[in-house]
């Protein structure tokens, strides 16, 4: 089997679309905010594009992700003949499944990122980065709708690199709903109060912590006009109302992203996001 190559007309700015160009992978059967959310904190030199990966029979559970974790290289082949200058995979749930641990993660990503010439960021992987980068050692995990065999998956593999995690728990640990199925309902997709409220408990169960971290990528819908929103809308604000860093799993690829491409938000964010401006 020939090496791949990426195509040679990229490297020419002229045929490009725009000067910076980004592409998101997440989970089947999710409509993904991430191109949107990325885009409308960028500078207008950088381009979004997103694509789902294809399982028709898919439904969120622990072991389909393992099984179809070459998905991701598909992913990355069609992405850099398509010109993305880096890219990133949405689902935080990805890198513990996988069982390769955090080294493997590391050494995965490297070795996409190196065989088809495009940086590769995984969510997961990118929040260990992240904390490292904010030189924090204690959390704690505000895991929202993760079921506990997922958010304890997270706090195995962010334990195993190095991070000492003082409390998790869900929303249904947290007695917001009677059940998690009652959780499961709602499609990751809540009530704006419940960020706030979420917090303001992890926060009283782990007081001494260096950060608070939220799992994946829930979404939280405003009343006045019903959109919904994920925890990187609200970061500066729960920073100011908690006093720490906080970071999800968005925060933390978008964070990534913006870092290999040497570009800042443009927008007001939280502490990690805004570390970029200098």
């Amino acid at each position: 089997m020939s090496q791949y190559q990426k195509p040679p007309k990229w490297r020419d700015p002229k045929v490009k679309l725009f000067p910076h160009q980004v592409g998101f992978t997440c989970p089947p059967h999710d409509f993904d905010a991430a191109p949107s959310d990325f885009l409308r904190m960028a500078p207008r030199s950088v381009g979004a594009h997103g694509r789902m990966l294809h399982v028709p029979d898919y439904e969120h559970r622990l072991d389909q992700r393992k099984k179809n974790f070459g998905l991701l290289e598909e992913f990355m082949e069609c992405m850099a003949n398509n010109g993305a200058d880096v890219c990133g995979q949405v689902g935080s749930n990805w890198v513990h499944a996988s069982g390769l641990g955090v080294e493997g993660i590391r050494q995965h990503c490297e070795m996409l990122s190196d065989k088809y010439e495009t940086p590769f960021h995984m969510a997961g992987y990118a929040m260990v980065e992240a904390l490292h980068a904010l030189n924090v050692e204690k959390v704690a995990l505000n895991a929202c709708y993760h079921p506990s065999s997922w958010y304890l998956g997270t706090v195995g593999f962010l334990r195993e690199a190095g991070f000492d995690v003082v409390w998790a728990g869900n929303f249904f640990d947290q007695g917001w709903f009677a059940s998690q199925q009652e959780v499961d309902d709602c499609i990751w997709c809540f009530d704006e109060d419940l960020i706030w409220k979420s917090f303001d408990y992890t926060a009283e169960q782990a007081p001494n912590v260096d950060a608070y971290l939220i799992n994946g990528m829930s979404n939280y819908r405003r009343a006045e006009d019903g959109i919904a929103q994920r925890p990187v809308h609200y970061d500066a604000a729960l920073e100011e109302r908690l006093g720490k860093p906080v970071v999800g799993h968005d925060i933390a690829l978008y964070w990534r992203v913006f870092k290999t491409l040497g570009l800042a938000p443009e927008t007001q964010q939280g502490r990690l996001l805004s570390s970029l401006k200098g």
